[in-house]
């Protein structure tokens, strides 16, 4: 492998126990299903715990969820277990599972309360989902702690989040957006991935194959790492140059861009891959 050095909610209750430190816990198992149109959008914002989908031959949308709250006293479970608010809203051309209380966690929904509620949360709680969707379904899930991200076999548009744990995407078609802070993100494509494509980890490996015949322009940064590559047709393309609006007595400003570019093969579509502390790997399927 070439290696090119670029500075770059019902359910049934399993348990209501002590852990080891004597904490009192309580785990349920929460399974749905939904019929579903089969280019709808399936979105699943957790906050702690995995987020497993699998793609299959069918039109519906299977929801497993192990959800577990667990405190110091049996009181701050109880009260966990009165609060806690799992909440699936399905419109015709999605389906959204969310946590609704003690505090919301769609997108851009708690800037207020987060701040102001000075209310501490006594317990804690964690969402692990076991998903099956249609094959063709887009898919936008994230999570923040203790779980990583896995999909496999689903050939929709995906933008996937993740804080602090791994994205893993098997047998990807239309993955475009895939995203974590401290973790590493691995992604094999069947087929030539979607133009402007977006791959970033903070902390963590980008470790993505394509097919033999990959083709594309491929915009690389990295702080601390190499970029690495077993694709022959290769070549380093200058740095790219904006033209900006500001002009002045000096003359137009151009701003050159910070990544480096390379060109596999003819070129054509443009993906981005991005890391702060970690390597960037192209391979080709094996």
């Amino acid at each position: 492998m070439k290696k090119l050095m670029i500075p770059i909610l019902s359910g049934m209750v399993l348990s209501c126990t002590k852990v080891a430190a004597q904490e009192p816990i309580f785990i349920e198992k929460v399974q749905k299903e939904f019929i579903v149109s089969p280019k709808s959008v399936l979105a699943v914002y957790n906050i702690d715990g995995f987020i497993k989908v699998e793609g299959y031959d069918g039109n519906k949308v299977l929801i497993e969820v192990v959800k577990t709250i667990s405190g110091k006293t049996n009181e701050i479970v109880e009260e966990g277990k009165k609060e806690f608010k799992l909440v699936f809203e399905q419109k015709p051309d999605s389906l959204i599972a969310y946590i609704a209380e003690p505090l919301d966690s769609r997108p851009n929904r708690n800037r207020g309360k987060w701040n102001n509620d000075h209310r501490k949360i006594q317990y804690n709680y964690t969402l692990n989902y076991t998903i099956k969707v249609p094959k063709s379904m887009n898919l936008e899930v994230s999570t923040i702690n203790d779980g990583d991200i896995e999909v496999s076999d689903v050939s929709g548009l995906m933008k996937v989040d993740n804080i602090n744990g791994k994205i893993t995407v098997k047998n990807a078609q239309n993955a475009n957006e895939i995203h974590t802070i401290n973790g590493d993100v691995t992604i094999n494509y069947t087929t030539l991935p979607p133009n402007n494509a977006k791959y970033y980890t903070l902390n963590g490996d980008l470790k993505i194959s394509y097919p033999a015949n990959f083709s594309a322009d491929c915009e690389f940064e990295s702080f601390q790492g190499d970029f690495f590559t077993d694709f022959e047709n290769v070549e380093k393309l200058p740095a790219k140059v904006f033209k900006t609006t500001k002009e002045d007595s000096k003359g137009t400003t151009y701003k050159l861009s910070k990544g480096s570019t390379i060109r596999i093969g003819n070129g054509g579509k443009n993906l981005k891959f991005e890391t702060f502390n970690g390597n960037i790997y192209i391979k080709k399927q094996s």
